[in-house]
């Protein structure tokens, strides 16, 4: 049965309300979900704080130009339905993405951090972890140290307990004063070679005998 002009503009203020107060929007392909299915979805959203609201596209369009966003749902593929959060803004994208693996639901659309993003985009927000996931990974690192330290305090505690002293830490050898540490070797002098002896002063030449006159005959 067609909605009546009075369900239209009901059904359209209250898309407006919820797309004006999201922190994210999904648009999915529902086509081919079974109301069964599409009813457990809804439900697991719910948990998670995401509505998930079905609508005519004409209905959409209005809705979405008059909550401040440029989105013409005539252009979109299939049923759509808008996954909208109040909570966490990555839970849409998530929730469908997830549900897509092995349901015939599909992201074409969305909007995050106040603009209109397209299929690509909100296809890999689906791939990233949710807000309670990083949560969890982060309190993960931060307790990290606090837990190893308290494992060892209570390790340090039972062996008190039961009497046998903790390990002391082996005292480390102090290294030797600059004063008292060995001098280093002087090297070795080289030998001095021998001084060459001075040569041996000549003998002087034999003066030669004063020739004589011979005696006269």
């Amino acid at each position: 049965m067609p909605k009546t002009r009075s369900q239209k503009s009901e059904a359209v203020a209250g898309l407006v309300s919820a797309l004006k107060g999201a922190k994210s929007a999904a648009f999915s392909d529902y086509q081919g979900m079974s109301v069964q299915n599409i009813t457990a979805l809804r439900k697991k959203m719910h948990a998670e704080g995401v509505e998930y609201i079905v609508a005519k596209k004409t209905l959409l369009t209005i809705a979405a130009k008059e909550a401040g966003f440029d989105v013409n749902f005539k252009t979109l593929p299939g049923m759509l339905g808008v996954a909208v959060a109040t909570k966490d803004e990555m839970a849409p994208s998530k929730l469908i993405g997830d549900a897509g693996k092995d349901q015939p639901i599909k992201l074409v659309g969305g909007i995050f951090d106040g603009q209109v993003v397209d299929q690509a985009y909100i296809t890999q927000l689906s791939k990233l972890p949710s807000k309670a996931q990083l949560l969890t990974q982060l309190l993960y690192v931060l307790n990290g140290p606090a837990g190893a330290f308290a494992r060892l305090l209570n390790a340090y505690r039972e062996q008190k307990e039961a009497g046998t002293p903790a390990p002391t830490p082996a005292p480390v050898a102090e290294a030797p004063k600059a004063e008292e540490a060995a001098a280093p070797a002087e090297a070795p002098k080289a030998e001095e070679a021998p001084a060459a002896e001075a040569p041996a002063p000549e003998a002087p030449a034999p003066e030669a005998a004063p020739a004589t006159d011979a005696p006269a005959a």
